[in-house]
């Protein structure tokens, strides 16, 4: 039976949305996920959930098995993932506590491990289209009837954290065309297109990133408020999706299969 997978990010780790839960402790070929693995139903669909930062938020962005994560999702039979991520905003019209369903991304991490493929094969995934389409176009219709504020496509620039960017670094991510900035969606959302999982990202603007003389800067306790009080909007958003996902052949299950030499 194809499940649904959750990722929980900043302020969204919790399984308290599933109903029959049970928890598993799932070994990986790349050592432990960021916790227990949790599994249940919401709206009489299989769910799986990990939350990225593990329990309690104690795994820093750097520090994460994202290899773990994502095999784990696939080892328990997920097909598709909703990734939900605090991000800072780069653009003036992505307020705090608006969504935004990203399309692209530019990756500005350095240590972290980004491919599956490190033995004997190599597989040069395409990512052209990073995020799975029809995913997005059903979180942008779910945005719409729940009348939420969204953003219906950005890019989104990861970097390597844990510290937030400089003024000068914030300018110049807007000046490459950014329009929002976290630490968490490179490498997961490669690794999902490479154990072939459709995944779309629900990403959480908690502030403008320092690029903007707002009245209060970039702290930890602003990001948790601001998404502390958007939490409902995403447990609706993903309620209202979940019903809705099409579980037959999509591109990106098919392109790891056309890209291995």
């Amino acid at each position: 039976m194809s499940k649904i997978g959750i990722i929980g990010g900043t302020g969204f780790g919790s399984p308290d949305i599933l109903q029959e839960i049970c928890r598993e402790k799932v070994h990986t070929p790349y050592g432990a996920p960021s916790a227990v693995v949790t599994a249940g139903k919401l709206e009489g669909i299989a769910i799986v959930t990990i939350p990225r930062h593990g329990e309690g938020h104690s795994i820093p962005p750097s520090h994460v098995n994202f290899k773990a994560n994502i095999w784990a999702m696939k080892q328990m039979g997920v097909t598709h993932i909703f990734a939900v991520t605090a991000v800072g905003s780069l653009r003036e019209e992505i307020a705090p506590g608006h969504l935004v369903f990203p399309d692209q991304f530019i990756d500005r991490t350095h240590h972290r491990k980004a491919t599956f493929f490190e033995g004997h094969e190599v597989c040069h995934i395409p990512m052209a289209e990073p995020f799975c389409e029809r995913l997005r176009d059903l979180l942008a219709g779910a945005a719409d009837r729940l009348s939420l504020n969204y953003h219906r496509q950005g890019t989104v620039i990861t970097i390597e954290g844990p510290r937030f960017s400089t003024r000068a670094e914030s300018k110049m991510f807007r000046m490459w065309g950014a329009d929002i900035i976290n630490m968490s969606t490179v490498p997961e959302v490669v690794l999902a297109r490479e154990a072939g999982i459709c995944y779309a990202t629900i990403a959480m603007s908690t502030d403008y990133d320092c690029w903007h003389d707002s009245e209060e800067p970039v702290t930890w306790e602003l990001i948790q408020k601001t998404m502390n009080k958007n939490v409902e909007n995403v447990v609706s958003l993903l309620t209202t999706v979940v019903r809705e996902v099409d579980f037959t052949a999509c591109s990106c299950k098919e392109a790891v299969t056309t890209s291995k030499l």
